[in-house]
């Protein structure tokens, strides 16, 4: 792979008055299946992060608050990539060296994966990088086709209670002078697997969003900056979980009712999700999701 082959993605951006929202999901903005979603946060200026390669590894980096650049590197020519809005992204081939490097106050790099992690995938030395960029044949253009896509199917109904759904500590790798890194692997970390990214951003004050229930997805609500409350609702009882860590995750099981408020200054609000976006799996109207517990329940 070259320079050449990395790219700037443009994400779907749907403006509201309430906040605007940008996804990404697997085989469409994202050009591989996610494996690995990680994002860096608390990053002090002047520190740089992530000096390395992957052999096989695919990554797909958005600027999820703040700025950063991205220096990219094939062994031959070098190329820096600026990126500093939410609904663009760098798709970054394997087998390239890459490093991340001014970073913005309050700067959060969210960055997607095409496997799990493999400390044998990486090369840290650059020196070795070069040897190693010279030792194979690079191939120019990346497979963006879509393939082993599932069908849709839906699966029989389960209900859950708000007292089903808990706050997932999630892993913190923290470091005094680089900024904290966190980490959610597929199989490992979560009990499903991550399809669909999506966030809101620039919520006004005293707005609130998010009002509606899924019939069959999961999903991880993170503060990954600011904070924010999340209200459940399974149609009997309320809970509210205030969320303000980046390292902390909601995770909340399907059939639930559930709005976001209270955002605070600059408060980025991301979902992990576990299937790709279908509108028949929503439900918008608290009347319907009412009825819905009904006809489904025991």
């Amino acid at each position: 792979m070259t320079i050449n082959d990395c790219r700037i993605i443009e994400l779907p951006k749907f403006l509201d008055a309430r906040g605007n929202l940008s996804f990404a999901e697997n085989f469409t903005q994202i050009p591989f299946e996610v494996k690995r979603t990680y994002w860096l946060y608390d990053v002090p200026g002047g520190v740089n992060r992530g000096g390395h390669a992957e052999i096989n590894n695919e990554e797909l980096i958005i600027a999820l608050s703040g700025a950063f650049d991205i220096v990219v590197d094939d062994g031959k020519e070098r190329k820096t990539f600026t990126l500093n809005r939410s609904y663009y992204g760098l798709y970054i081939p394997k087998g390239l060296w890459r490093e991340i490097k001014e970073f913005s106050t309050n700067a959060v790099a969210l960055e997607f994966g095409s496997i799990p992690y493999d400390i044998n995938d990486y090369i840290r030395n650059y020196e070795a990088f070069k040897a190693y960029a010279k030792s194979v044949e690079n191939v120019s253009g990346c497979n963006t086709e879509k393939q082993n896509i599932p069908t849709e199917s839906h699966s029989e109904i389960k209900l859950h209670g708000v007292f089903d759904s808990t706050i997932v500590e999630l892993d913190k790798h923290h470091s005094d002078r680089r900024g904290n890194l966190t980490v959610v692997e597929n199989g490992k970390t979560l009990p499903f697997d991550v399809k669909r990214v999506y966030y809101l951003y620039d919520v006004p004050g005293g707005e609130s969003r998010g009002a509606h229930a899924h019939r069959e997805l999961e999903q991880l609500i993170v503060a990954v900056s600011g904070s924010f409350t999340v209200t459940l609702d399974d149609g009997n009882c309320k809970r509210s979980f205030f969320l303000n860590r980046p390292y902390q995750g909601l995770y909340v099981k399907s059939g639930m009712w559930r709005t976001l408020e209270d955002f605070s200054s600059g408060a980025v609000c991301m979902v992990l999700a576990s299937d790709v976006y279908k509108a028949s799996d929503y439900i918008r109207s608290y009347d319907e999701f009412v009825q819905f517990r009904k006809e489904n329940g025991k």
